[in-house]
């Protein structure tokens, strides 16, 4: 198992978060972006730049990822294509992805891009939230806790 990271758009204390967790559970943790990230020095932790462009970093994301593997990311297309693949997916804000709820987060995306589209001003997320910052980290710990090696 390996954790990959749609990482352009990852909030820092998320990827804080994900780098105390690489080091305790020994876990390899891949974060893939567009531009070059400072992470800290550790044999389980690396960067891998891709090229700027549409889709790529996602592309790359797919590609490495492998049935059970754990995946970051907020893009619910993206989402949609690692389950098929068979990895686990989790949002920065601390939920799950799943075949059962994918496709109505695809729906809701698509109608909110419908609605901007035509002038509706929509808004956009809301503030990153301590509570969703300790959700994440929940939610990460006990899916490590049932999926990885004991951690060390």
């Amino acid at each position: 198992m390996q954790i990959l990271v749609d990482a352009d758009a990852c909030p820092n204390v998320i990827k804080d978060i994900l780098y105390r967790a690489a080091e305790r559970w020994q876990l390899s943790l891949t974060l893939v972006a567009n531009t070059w990230l400072r992470t800290p020095p550790s044999r389980f932790i690396r960067c891998q730049q891709v090229p700027a462009g549409f889709d790529v970093a996602d592309d790359e994301l797919v590609r490495m990822a492998q049935p059970q593997d754990l995946v970051i990311t907020a893009d619910i297309p993206l989402a949609a294509q690692l389950l098929e693949v068979g990895a686990y997916v989790l949002n920065p804000r601390g939920h799950f992805y799943t075949q059962g709820t994918i496709q109505e987060a695809l729906s809701m995306r698509h109608m909110l891009d419908t609605l901007r589209s035509s002038g509706v001003d929509t808004g956009g997320p809301a503030p990153f939230s301590h509570k969703e910052r300790q959700q994440f980290a929940n939610q990460l710990d006990g899916h490590l806790s049932q999926h990885a090696s004991k951690p060390f």
